[in-house]
């Protein structure tokens, strides 16, 4: 009897671990963040309303204990620039935009958990797995960078905000401008990240699949370990950020192995660790925020580099989105095509600007 009582007790415990295992699963393919959450102040770690900001403060102080790195170069009507990755600041102006300083005040900053902004979070102590991805989706996830971006633009004094994103940074954007199409004059998208819809209605656009195709048949397998230590959120909180960090350069390394990149890639600043992991997790694995930028109809200018990585019609997808939106393609560039054909993103990004006034 007792021997059959501990079959069910073990029985019972591996029951109950396939199901946490399972429901940690579920939880993760799910959407954490919805458009709309961050208007209403939903799952943020404080109020949008930004802190009076201290005199003479070299950051901006976004909500208490939270400062953000940030530069500015030009005079004149102000342009928020934000920065993909996710979590790969920039540490000097584009240089397709230095035709344009005469006119235009270009602000770049290190989103929250990335580059010298403040990181939050270092180790997970806690074993509740949903508690830490509610604590990281509020202190790092997409509806923190997007309410940065509102607090940015108080504390700027702006009433409308005209946005640059490149890459992760044209996503956040994109979210920012389907929250406040108010507070929105205009969207530039630079290589906009292939995230508005998942899964991935395009198969052949799956980024991690074409770094791995692009490498040497003799690395793919080295390249399937690192993903599988990559993606193994079972084991996400476990780590800290230091590990994670470390573990995004090494997916950049890859990265701009195969990517038609030339040596004026510009210079990043110091990558994000959590607040990489927590940009996946807000969005899940099946999600589509296709419909909530139909109501943004605000002028919105998507750019392509033709030798891109990423497909032509990921990029696309933003320009079908947007009901007022105009797609363009430079030829002889790739993910950065104000690095690669500066004067040419000059003249394209200056004419749509010059057009708004």
């Amino acid at each position: 009897m007792k021997r059959k009582t501990m079959f069910i007790l073990l029985a019972v415990i591996l029951l109950v671990i396939a199901l946490a295992a399972g429901g940690f699963w579920y939880v993760s393919t799910q959407p954490l963040y919805k458009p709309g959450m961050v208007r209403a102040e939903q799952g943020l770690g404080a109020p949008l309303a930004p802190p009076v900001q201290p005199a003479n403060s070299a950051k901006w102080v976004v909500e208490t204990g939270i400062e953000i790195n940030h530069f500015a170069v030009g005079d004149g009507r102000n342009i928020l620039v934000v920065h993909g990755g996710p979590g790969l600041p920039f540490l000097q102006p584009m240089s397709g935009l230095d035709a344009l300083t005469g006119n235009f005040r270009f602000h770049y900053y290190d989103q929250r958990g990335c580059g010298e902004s403040t990181r939050p979070i270092d180790r997970f102590d806690s074993p509740n797995v949903y508690e830490n991805m509610q604590t990281l989706d509020r202190s790092l996830g997409l509806g923190a960078q997007i309410a940065d971006i509102e607090r940015i633009r108080r504390i700027l004094g702006d009433d409308k905000l005209i946005l640059i994103g490149h890459s992760w940074g044209g996503f956040l954007a994109s979210l920012y401008a389907a929250e406040f199409p108010e507070h929105v004059e205009a969207l530039v998208l630079i290589s906009p990240a292939n995230t508005l819809v998942m899964p991935q209605p395009d198969e052949g656009s799956d980024l991690f699949a074409a770094v791995r195709e692009g490498l040497p048949p003799d690395q793919q397998a080295e390249f399937d370990e690192f993903m599988a230590e990559y993606m193994d959120f079972n084991a996400l909180f476990q780590k800290s950020e230091a590990d994670l960090a470390a573990m995004n350069e090494q997916f950049g390394k890859y990265y701009v192995q195969v990517a038609d990149i030339p040596a004026r890639m510009p210079p990043q600043g110091k990558s994000g660790g959590w607040m990489v992991w927590a940009q996946y997790l807000s969005m899940g694995q099946r999600h589509d925020y296709r419909p909530a930028l139909k109501n943004v109809n605000v002028p919105v200018l998507v750019i392509h580099g033709a030798n891109d990585l990423q497909s032509e019609s990921a990029s696309r997808m933003y320009g079908e989105a947007f009901p007022n939106a105009q797609f363009i393609v430079i030829e002889n560039a790739g993910h950065f095509p104000f690095e690669e054909q500066p004067d040419a993103f000059a003249e394209i990004v200056g004419a749509f600007l010059t057009a708004l006034k």
